[in-house]
């Protein structure tokens, strides 16, 4: 199979992705092999290439928006077939049995395993992944549309669950890259009223035409209280912002599974019973509802495309900034 593979951590825009030609892999037990058609590129992969978030593996072949058709199946496979559609996302598997898992946490499973970090990803022509871990894909989205869905979308759904935000409330986005386009979807369906904070003149002109009735800079308060924030950039001086334009019993949701820091702030900004809440990954359950809700409103995501061996140019667009919604690579 072909492949890009990162074999050492580096600046993107020295291009650390390699192209290599491996043997075609073959499902274990409980897995299934698919033929990759397409595979979103994501910040997080950008961190784990660039070494924000230590590496768990090398080598590794990152992408964890992983969109194809099944092509093997191990023992012990059920509920899949030859031919059948396939996605697979960030959590690539948990162990079922402790405490977190047993009351459906299985996103804080100590034992979890990640695609892209610990088992090889979807930037190739195949990909293995456990069964289980697998998702249907509804067909009102093809192939490159799917794909951002599978992180982006479901750890926008996630947050927005973890802000508590509810119909006709108040909510902020800080940042609004690719999961925040599609976070606003789902908040719009919901009936919130939706206000943005984002350096980029465009995104913020983005923002408007997708429903945010209010789109600033960060440093600049929205017009009304909010009574949830969600936060997409990485840098812990967003958070004191949207910690700051919350109402009183507001909560801030933050995004990220890599910050900067956590800012020295006032006990102040705290106080009233605000709070502040971190996003840890994804259970099989949110995806399964966020990818039933997508097709529902529909949600349309932006996506430019590129072929798998520019996966080094799509991860140093996003690096620079460059990337107008998601960069999804074609594996076929």
């Amino acid at each position: 199979m072909r492949a890009m593979r990162l074999t050492h951590t580096a600046p993107a825009a020295s291009r650390p992705l390699r192209r290599v030609d491996l043997p075609d892999p073959s499902p274990g037990a409980g897995e299934i092999l698919l033929r990759v058609t397409a595979c979103g590129v994501c910040r997080t992969d950008l961190q784990i290439c660039e070494g924000e978030l230590a590496a768990h593996r090398l080598p590794i072949v990152p992408g964890h928006q992983i969109v194809g058709r099944v092509e093997g199946l191990g023992s012990g496979v059920t509920g899949w077939q030859i031919g059948d559609r396939a996605g697979v996302a960030w959590l690539a598997g948990a162990d079922g049995t402790c405490a977190h898992c047993l009351v459906g946490r299985e996103n804080l499973c100590v034992a979890a395993e990640f695609t892209g970090w610990d088992r090889d990803g979807g930037y190739a022509t195949q990909a293995v992944a456990r069964a289980d871990f697998a998702l249907r894909l509804p067909k009102a989205f093809d192939d490159f549309d799917a794909a951002p869905l599978l992180c982006g979308g479901v750890i926008g759904y996630r947050s927005l669950k973890v802000s508590g935000i509810a119909p006709g409330q108040r909510l902020g986005l800080y940042g609004f890259g690719a999961s925040a386009t599609l976070a606003i979807q789902v908040a719009r369906h919901w009936g919130c009223r939706v206000f943005v904070c984002t350096r980029s003149p465009a995104e913020k002109e983005r923002a408007r035409a997708l429903g945010a009735e209010w789109a600033g800079d960060y440093d600049e308060k929205p017009p009304e209280p909010l009574d949830a924030a969600v936060t997409f950039a990485p840098a812990g001086n967003v958070v004191s912002a949207a910690l700051r334009a919350l109402d009183r019993g507001g909560v801030v949701a933050i995004n990220a599974i890599h910050l900067d820091r956590l800012p020295e702030m006032a006990y102040a900004d705290l106080w009233w019973e605000r709070s502040l809440r971190s996003v840890s990954n994804f259970t099989r359950d949110d995806a399964r509802e966020f990818l039933s809700l997508a097709a529902t409103i529909p949600i349309r995501p932006e996506r430019e495309l590129h072929p798998l061996e520019d996966a080094g140019i799509a991860l140093e667009r996003l690096a620079r900034g460059q990337v107008k919604g998601a960069a999804v690579l074609q594996c076929a």
